[in-house]
């Protein structure tokens, strides 16, 4: 069991600014022209979107938060350090790691340096598991408890595909997983073909993919995360790759936690209104 959490906060919200640059009247827009999209207000008490999701995080059960944020924006920073004494974050012990982005670069060096950045932060989490995932993705309590209490080396969360409430054009994009018939994770691939896509559907037509939210193990996952090459591609250490290579050396190293249910996503301005619906749902 773990009570600890990595929050990645530290992209530059690229997509969203880009949405918003095309719907630029409407305050929402303006909002998201000048600040991360997680800290867009969102519900009728209009809390910032990552509130919602620290509140799932307590509810949990976990309590030391540490976000990982970039070098060239201090909103998250000011935000929790202005109001880590508001009852709404009572329990929730609140620490930063900034992500430096390299001269040179525009956005920070990817998922896997994020993590090397908050793991270097946090020595006192040696010989313990913590859980890490995004910041944009509104991830249910019930998923979060699963992960924290998994008493497995490593796990993720393994979710059905069609279950996820995200248009397919996107959800094409997210990664496949397979695993062996004990559950434990064989292979993941970040932005499958049809071919992959197609070899990851189970015999009931199920597709799992991931949503980047894991349990690891500090010691473990360490040095793979300095060993982790960098995409080609993406010109990003992926924390997915890592993954991979966990699984690559150590056998059943990563079990996958089925789950079936919707992800809210907050990608570009044309999500606001439907995570807006769904956090009203739940109040």
């Amino acid at each position: 069991m773990t009570n600890n959490l990595m929050i990645l906060a530290a992209g530059i919200s690229s997509r969203m600014k880009r949405s918003a640059e095309f719907d630029s009247v409407s305050s929402v827009s303006k909002e998201a022209l000048n600040k991360p999209k997680m800290m867009l207000n969102m519900g009728s008490s209009k809390r910032p979107f990552l509130d919602y999701l620290l509140d799932n995080a307590k509810n949990a059960g976990y309590k030391d938060i540490l976000f990982i944020i970039n070098d060239r924006d201090n909103t998250v920073f000011d935000y929790y350090t202005n109001n880590k004494g508001d009852n709404f974050f009572h329990g929730l012990n609140f620490s930063f790691a900034k992500q430096v982005i390299p001269n040179g670069r525009s956005k920070p060096l990817g998922t896997a340096d994020a993590v090397i950045t908050g793991l270097k932060s946090k020595p006192e989490w040696s010989g313990q598991k913590f859980t890490v995932c995004n910041s944009d993705n509104l991830y249910s309590v019930n998923v979060l408890k699963s992960l924290r209490k998994d008493k497995n080396l490593s796990s993720l969360i393994d979710y059905d595909r069609d279950s996820l409430g995200v248009e397919p054009k996107r959800v094409h994009a997210f990664a496949v997983i397979w695993k062996d018939n004990d559950g434990f994770l064989t292979d993941i691939v970040e932005k499958p073909d049809e071919r992959q896509i197609k070899e990851a559907t189970d015999k009931n037509g199920r597709i799992g993919v991931s949503m980047n939210i894991f349990k690891l193990d500090y010691d473990i996952i360490f040095p793979l995360l300095i060993e982790t090459p960098i995409n080609p591609k993406r010109d990003e250490k992926e924390l997915t790759k890592t993954v991979r290579m966990l699984v690559d050396k150590y056998e059943k190293s990563v079990y996958t936690i089925p789950i079936s249910e919707r992800v809210p996503d907050l990608t570009t301005i044309k999500d606001v209104e439907d995570v807006e619906t769904f956090i009203a749902s739940k109040v």
